[in-house]
This record gives structure tokens, C-alpha cells and sequence, in this order.
């Protein structure tokens, strides 16, 4: 081996112990410098204000979904109009209130609804390669869906609400109506409602009884009642008590006619949906029931006299 060799081939190695060192030396100094960052972030947190420190011990959902939430209700606000807080309300009163459901939510989860539908209906068509107009067209409609869809939900909860409240209201007043001849004043006989049924009516006697307790008037508290339903049975047993307060007529003898009227409008609704029976079972008659009938009956004549003269 020559000695030119040689001299390349311990150049080469000292240069690659040389930069070998290098890399160790930068890579344990990195480290430390990445220790010594983590360990002054630890200490700041532990010298921070007792502000910051609680700001950052809260929930995730309290410091960064909030803050979200906030922004979607102010964008919303901005989009409806100014009587939307109202409506919402008047529904939210309709539907009894869930829990955990309120205005400033609802608006919120309307713009929330607005833009995911909107956005993942826009990517979508853009994948399957849509036209641009008919793209636009269908993220809208998507879009406007997702806006009305907590409004939907509302209103379905207030219906099946209302719908439970109008079946139990007249064994209610039958139960209010014995109590108040028995003896016991509205304030107590209120109270026998309430304890001794279940369901949402048994929840607005409840209010009732509790807005007439802490203070509140006996008309003022039926009208409120009155307003927050839109049971036309309801709203008119409210008005006959307001009157019936109003013009000093005694409570017992017009609880005894709203009783027996609202008896008389649940047997009406029960022959009316008993009459509809009829032709709602029609179409379903005709499309699939008859055809299946048909099939089993003749089916079998079809396929023995095909085989005869086949």
C-alpha cells in the first residue's frame, strides 16, 4: 500500500472522529438545552399568578369550547332577526324546558348545524366531481337544513309534550274539580294535582303552585300558564279561571264545566281518530297487503296452469 493511500485513509478517519465528536457534543447539548426549556416552563407555571395557574387547571371544555360557543351565539344573533330570542324561548317554554337547552345554545348549535352540514356537503360534491352550480346549490339547501334542524328538534319535543299534557288534562281537572268540593282551597287543590299525577301537566301545576307561593298573583300566575302552551284546551281553562277570579263566581261550579267539557272534546278526539282509521289503512291496503294476498292466492293456479299447458 502506498503511501499516498495511507495518508487519505487517516485523513478520512480523523475527520470522521472529528465530526463524529461534533454530532455527540451538539446532540447532548441539544438535549440539555431541551431539559433546561422544559425545566423553566415548569417553573414559570409554579411562579405564575394564581390567575393564570386556575385559567390553566380549568376544564378544556370551559377554556376552549366556550369561548367557541360564545362566538357562534354572537354570530347567530347577528344572522336572525331580533324577535328569534323570543320565538326560541316561547318553543324552549313549549317543550318544558329541558335541561342543558336554552337560547343562547340553540342559536348557537343553529350556525354550529349551518357549517358542518354546509362544509362537509360542499367537500363532498367536490368529490365526486359535481358541477360547480349544482354543488352550490345543494351545500345551500344542506347548509339552510342544518340552520333549522334545533329548531325542528324543539318543535318535535313540544308537540309529544303537548300531546301527553292534552290526553291527562281532563282526568287533571276531574281530580281538581272533587278536590275543590271536598273542601280544600285552588292553592291546595293545585297541590293534590301536582303530587298525585305524573307527566308534564303535573310539572305545570307544579310551576303553578310554586309562582302562586312565592308571591306571585293567582291570575297573573294562570296566565303565565296559559302562555306557555299552546293547548287550546288549556289556554281556555286558564282564561275561565282568570274570569272566574275576575267576576267572583265560585271556582267549584266552573271547574265542574271545564271538567266535563274537556271529557267531552277527549271522547270526540277518540272517535275522530277512530274515523280516520279507515282511510288511513287504505293505501297501505291497496299497495302492499293486496298484492301479497294475490300473490299466495292465484300464484300457485298461475304456476299449475302454466305447468298443464306448458
Amino acid at each position: 500500500m502506498s503511501s499516498t493511500l495511507i495518508l487519505l485513509l487517516g485523513g478520512l478517519l480523523l475527520f470522521s472522529a472529528f465530526a463524529l465528536t461534533l454530532s455527540v457534543i451538539g446532540v447532548a447539548t441539544a438535549e440539555r438545552r431541551a431539559v433546561g426549556r422544559s425545566l423553566a416552563a415548569v417553573q414559570a407555571i409554579d411562579q405564575a399568578p394564581d390567575i393564570l395557574r386556575e385559567e390553566l387547571e380549568r376544564p378544556f371544555s370551559e377554556r376552549v369550547i366556550a369561548p367557541l360557543g360564545e362566538k357562534l351565539v354572537g354570530i347567530g344573533r347577528k344572522l336572525t332577526r331580533a324577535d328569534t330570542a323570543d320565538r326560541i324561548r316561547h318553543k324552549l317554554d313549549i317543550a318544558g324546558n329541558p335541561q342543558g337547552w336554552d337560547v343562547n345554545r340553540i342559536i348557537g348549535l343553529k350556525v354550529l348545524g349551518m357549517g358542518v352540514f354546509g362544509l362537509l356537503t360542499f367537500l363532498y360534491m367536490l368529490g365526486n366531481g359535481s358541477a360547480f352550480s349544482k354543488t352550490v346549490l345543494i351545500t345551500v339547501g344542506v347548509g339552510a337544513l342544518g340552520y333549522l334542524l334545533p329548531n325542528i328538534l324543539v318543535h318535535n319535543a313540544g308537540q309529544k309534550r303537548e300531546s301527553l299534557m292534552l290526553n291527562a288534562l281532563p282526568d287533571a281537572l276531574d281530580l281538581l274539580t272533587i278536590s275543590v268540593e271536598a273542601g280544600l282551597g285552588f292553592d291546595a287543590a293545585v297541590a293534590r294535582v301536582a303530587k298525585n299525577t305524573t307527566g308534564p301537566l303535573a310539572q305545570e301545576f307544579a310551576r303553578l303552585l310554586q309562582e302562586m307561593q312565592i308571591g306571585v298573583g293567582r291570575m297573573e300566575a294562570m296566565r303565565s300558564m296559559g302562555e306557555r302552551t299552546s293547548i287550546k284546551d288549556l289556554k281556555s281553562f286558564c282564561l275561565s279561571m282568570v274570569q272566574a277570579d275576575q267576576l267572583g263566581i265560585p271556582i267549584a261550579r266552573v271547574l265542574r264545566v271545564q271538567s266535563s267539557e274537556m271529557r267531552t272534546k277527549r271522547r270526540q278526539r277518540a272517535e275522530e281518530a277512530a274515523q280516520k282509521v279507515p282511510v288511513k289503512i287504505l293505501f297501505p291496503l291497496i299497495f302492499f297487503i293486496l298484492p301479497c294476498l294475490f300473490i299466495v292466492v292465484i300464484g300457485p293456479v298461475i304456476l299449475q296452469a302454466r305447468g298443464a299447458f306448458g
